[in-house]
């Protein structure tokens, strides 16, 4: 069965449609309006194996704040759906990511229990224009709709451009291991309740 979902989201502040295909090649088509989120995006969807499609219209005369957790908020719907109740996975999955001197850890759990660990620091408030502090609400928002407890923790790195990036490239890594299929499973959720 094709791993597939598509998810339009519209409110006052953001009108959002994204699709992703689960067992795709990295492609992405991600249009946001900020070029750095858009590149961080481009870098999830290559690192995850995951194919992208991301169309969102926000209120960026107010600031990158709604369109950055929105847009966290209906991928994480969208990956959710198209792992139809989390059957089949490997459910764990770990990254590490070097980028010249940060290092950057994730681990997550496709548990339907969300929750975000972060520890992540960044030494500027922003990357281009885009405030470096909505990388955290992205997270939340992604983990949080996802059903996906993660861990994310910058050990070390001095440039921002490089502590956001690595982060972006361990989540998806984390999350490529995490969805694989496990025939292990037998197509049933890894979890001693049988559901998750």
């Amino acid at each position: 069965m094709a791993r597939t979902a598509e998810v339009v989201r519209n409110t006052k502040e953001t009108q959002i449609s994204v699709s992703v295909d689960l067992d795709g090649s990295g492609v992405s088509d991600v249009q946001t309006g900020v070029g750095f989120f858009d590149h961080m995006l481009d870098s999830f969807a290559r690192h995850g194996g995951i194919d992208l499609t991301v169309r969102t219209q926000g209120d960026l005369h107010i600031d990158f704040h709604h369109t950055v957790e929105d847009t966290g908020i209906v991928i994480g719907q969208a990956i959710n759906k198209a792992l139809d109740g989390f059957k089949g996975i490997r459910r764990f999955g770990h990254a590490y990511i070097p980028m010249d001197e940060t290092l950057t850890r994730c681990a997550i759990d496709l548990s339907n229990r969300p929750y975000l660990i972060w520890k992540v620091a960044f030494k500027t408030q922003k990357i281009g224009e885009i405030d470096t502090e909505l990388f955290k609400e992205f997270h939340h928002a992604f983990a949080m709709n996802l059903g996906a407890c993660v861990h994310l923790e910058t050990l070390y790195g001095d440039n921002s451009h490089h502590i956001a990036e690595s982060g972006f490239k361990a989540l998806a890594r984390a999350l490529r291991t995490a969805v694989e299929l496990d025939p292990k499973t037998h197509g049933h959720a890894p979890s001693t309740k049988g559901v998750l």
